[in-house]
């Protein structure tokens, strides 16, 4: 079926079993962190907790999470792999790229075509060396995923410069594309537009992520229908939508015949200081475990069905990680 590499190594696509597409283990704000190591601790302790919760996912019957923390996240990928080690019934896939809104990191603003418009663009060679040699300081892990983002500022010319160099290690490595959208804007047209059109790379190996923030299911029809495969990976994060509001959706979208176009997450994470850690206790459905605790029994309910289930946790991701059918 083919080979994806994880945090212990490659792994027949076969192996992957039921996999979450979009789930963090350590998301850090890595230079304030220096100035504030109380509230991350040491390393043993929040190693120890992703462990622990690492276990009771697997627990739940999940083989595998895609972890798409990458440069701008505070990825440290050594950490993950001490996590892998512990609970090896559990498969980690992590992802290279660059998360902005707006600019380039300070470091690629003056390299490549920040100096000189036409030269060639260093983040093309680190994101095809991390996907095809190994991510300095992990012991040689892999990347098995590519990241980029466009939120409500739109396309800015550093969310574009980063888009179009993921779209160009995915042509040179074939590895698939995950990309956060905010639905609310609508910012799935200019990924078509950039990504797809101008690109040349298929939709269908790019996931929309957080598309479930929406509730409109003829917008996100119209997406799958265009190939894209619809990341409905918040669940648990009931802000702008409700639990119910992201359950009826799924349910709608599975009625329509959709399952084949989309992907199950929490977007969740072990550890965030992007939050408040007061206002955490705000967010109590917001874990690892919600899915399987309370939205799969829920949706069963309002009628989605075990093969469409599979569909979503295992046929979509094993195809889009392997690029199989």
């Amino acid at each position: 079926m083919g080979l994806v590499p994880t945090v212990r190594g490659e792994i027949d696509a076969g192996e992957l079993g039921r996999t979450y597409m979009h789930e963090h283990l350590f998301i850090r704000t890595a230079d304030v962190q220096r100035s504030r190591p109380e509230e991350w601790g040491d390393d043993g302790t929040r190693i120890a907790d992703a462990v622990s919760r690492m276990r009771a996912l697997a627990a739940q019957g999940v083989r595998t999470i895609v972890d798409p923390t990458v440069l701008g996240m505070g990825r440290d990928v050594a950490l993950v792999r001490r996590v892998a080690e512990q609970v090896p019934e559990l498969n980690i896939v992590v992802a290279t790229g660059i998360y902005t809104y707006d600019s380039v990191p300070f470091y690629f603003r003056h390299r490549g075509p920040g100096l000189a418009p036409g030269t060639p663009d260093p983040m093309d060679e680190l994101f095809v060396d991390e996907i095809t040699r190994g991510i300095p300081g992990s012991g040689g892990v892999r990347a098995g995923m590519l990241k980029c983002a466009i939120d409500a500022e739109g396309l800015t010319p550093g969310v574009e410069r980063v888009m179009r160099a993921v779209a160009r290690a995915h042509h040179r490595t074939g590895a698939p594309v995950t990309v956060h959208t905010h639905p609310g804007s609508r910012t799935a047209g200019e990924v078509k537009r950039v990504l797809c059109d101008e690109e040349q790379v298929d939709p269908s190996r790019v996931v929309l992520g957080h598309s479930g923030d929406s509730t409109d299911c003829d917008y996100l029809a119209e997406l799958a229908d265009d190939g894209f495969v619809l990341g409905m990976d918040r669940f648990g994060l009931h802000l702008d939508v409700t639990f119910e509001q992201r359950a009826a959706t799924l349910v709608e979208m599975c009625r329509r015949g959709y399952a084949g176009s989309m992907v199950l997450s929490q977007d969740a994470a072990c550890y965030i200081d992007w939050i408040d850690p007061e206002a955490l206790p705000l967010l109590p459905q917001w874990n690892h475990l919600h899915l399987g605790e309370e939205v799969l029994p829920h949706v069963r309910e309002l009628g989605v069905t075990d093969q469409q289930i599979r569909t979503m946790l295992e046929d979509v991701p094993r195809r889009l990680l392997a690029g199989t059918g």
